[in-house]
């Protein structure tokens, strides 16, 4: 069980950080768009649509990593109050009853979206360019898979903590910069002052 949350919790840190490099690609892409539009009044019939699916892959594609580290809103003003166990047992009927049929929802329409675009190779309408947009459609298919397997191991985490009341955190891979610069900031003067 804890395999296999360890498993999934990797795969999904894999994922969102291969994808967060869009962020990259968009703001180059973006930059471009500007330069070009601006500069040298020559717009691109392509930068509008290439933004949209790089945005759309990027958010789609972080929504396991964003689960797996706890990172979605939630409207928790009494559930934090409440024990860890109490929790857990909260989230599992939840996974149960609404998450687990919307991603199975998500995967199966998705499917059927996909393939009817791959079957007649769409493009996009809303640029002169043509942009081809079936294998976006596509990650649609990837990122409901994604979370399927994220929502088992978020399920084996709550059976884990029913049975331990405490709760089997991620690996902490991402920190704030302004964390990061008070704890050094602490460190030296820790050191400062022995």
């Amino acid at each position: 069980m804890i395999g296999f949350i360890r498993f999934a919790d990797n795969l999904s840190a894999w994922f969102g950080k291969a994808f967060a490099w869009l962020i990259v690609l968009m703001a180059f892409g973006t930059g471009y768009e500007v330069v070009v539009r601006y500069l040298f009044n020559n717009p691109t019939a392509w930068a509008l649509d290439v933004s949209f699916i790089m945005y759309g892959t990027l958010f789609m594609m972080g929504g396991a990593y964003t689960l797996s580290r706890g990172g979605h809103v939630r409207g928790d003003f009494l559930y934090r109050l409440w024990q860890p166990r109490n929790q857990a047992k909260v989230d599992l009927v939840l996974y149960i009853l609404f998450f687990f049929p919307g991603i199975l929802a998500l995967i199966i329409a998705g499917w059927k979206y996909a393939a009817r675009s791959w079957s007649y190779a769409e493009v996009s309408v809303n640029s002169p360019a043509g942009i081809p947009i079936y294998q976006f459609k596509t990650v649609i298919v990837a990122a409901g898979i994604l979370l399927l397997i994220q929502g088992v191991a978020q399920v084996f985490r709550c059976i884990h903590c029913m049975r331990t009341n405490e709760w089997l955190k991620a690996d902490e891979d991402v920190f704030e910069t302004e964390d990061l610069l008070m704890q050094k900031a602490a460190e030296a003067e820790k050191d400062a002052h022995p």
